[in-house]
C-alpha cells in the first residue's frame, strides 16, 4: 500500500479540515479586516477632530485679538463640551486666562484655570496652571487655597518653583521665619537652576533688612519708653 495519499484523499482531508476548522479561519481573516479598518477609521476620526479643534482654537485667537469675549467664551465652551480631551481646549483656556487678566477679572481668570487643572491630561501643563492658579490666588489675599493647592501633589521637578511662592506666600502673611526658610529651599532645591536665583536671593536679603528694621525699631520703643 503506498504510504502517501493519493491525490484525490488529499482533496478529501482538505475538504474535511476545511468543514471542521475553515469558518475559524474566515473569522480570522475577517476580524482582522475590521480592526485594521477600525485603526484606519480611528485614525482619520482622530485627525478630523484635531482639525476642527484647531479650527475653533484659531478662531478663538482671533476672537482675542478683536476683543470679542463673549465670542471668546462661546468658542471656548464648544472646545470643552466637543474636545474635552484635546490639547487646543486647554491651550484655549490659557487664553482665556489672558482675556480676563486683561479685563481685571480675577476670579473669572481663576476659574478658568481651575478648569484646566481638573480636566487636562497633561501633568506638566497641570503643574504650570497650577502655579499660576496658586499666584492669582495670592494676589486675591486666598493665602490658604494656595496653600492648599501646593500641598495636594507632589511637585517632582517643580520642587524649587513650589518653595519660591511658598516664601512669597508666608511673605505676604508676614511669616518672615518661613519665608525665609521657603525660599532658601529653593536655592538649595536640585531644581534651583529653574527659578530666577537672584530674584530669590534678593528676596532674602529684603527679608534680612526687613527683620533688622523691625528689631531695630522694637529697640528703639524700648529705649524711648525708658
Amino acid at each position: 500500500m503506498d504510504d502517501y495519499l493519493s491525490e484525490k484523499e488529499q482533496l478529501a482531508a482538505i475538504r474535511e479540515w476545511w468543514r471542521e476548522y475553515g469558518w475559524y479561519l474566515a473569522g480570522g481573516v475577517v476580524l482582522g479586516v475590521a480592526i485594521l479598518f477600525g485603526m484606519r477609521q480611528l485614525q482619520s476620526y482622530q485627525d478630523n477632530e484635531a482639525e476642527l479643534a484647531a479650527s475653533i482654537y484659531q478662531e478663538l485667537r482671533l476672537s482675542i485679538a478683536d476683543d470679542a469675549d463673549a465670542e471668546v467664551l462661546t468658542l471656548l465652551e464648544e472646545l470643552r463640551e466637543e474636545f474635552p480631551d484635546s490639547p487646543y481646549t486647554d491651550q484655549a483656556g490659557m487664553l482665556a486666562v489672558i482675556m480676563h487678566m486683561q479685563n481685571q477679572s480675577t476670579r473669572q481668570a481663576i476659574d478658568t484655570l481651575r478648569y484646566t487643572l481638573d480636566n487636562t491630561s497633561d501633568e506638566h501643563l497641570a503643574m504650570i496652571v497650577r502655579l499660576r492658579l496658586v499666584r492669582l490666588l495670592v494676589s486675591a489675599d486666598r493665602f490658604d487655597e494656595a496653600i492648599t493647592l501646593l500641598d495636594s501633589v507632589d511637585p517632582g521637578s517643580f520642587a524649587a518653583r513650589f518653595s519660591e511662592i511658598r516664601g512669597d506666600i508666608y511673605y505676604a502673611e508676614n511669616d518672615t521665619e518661613n519665608s525665609r526658610r521657603a525660599y532658601q529651599e529653593a536655592l538649595n532645591s536640585q531644581q534651583s537652576d529653574l527659578v530666577d536665583r537672584n530674584l530669590i536671593q534678593m528676596k532674602l536679603d529684603d527679608l534680612a533688612e526687613s527683620i533688622t528694621l523691625t528689631s531695630d525699631e522694637e529697640v528703639l520703643t524700648e529705649d524711648t519708653g525708658r
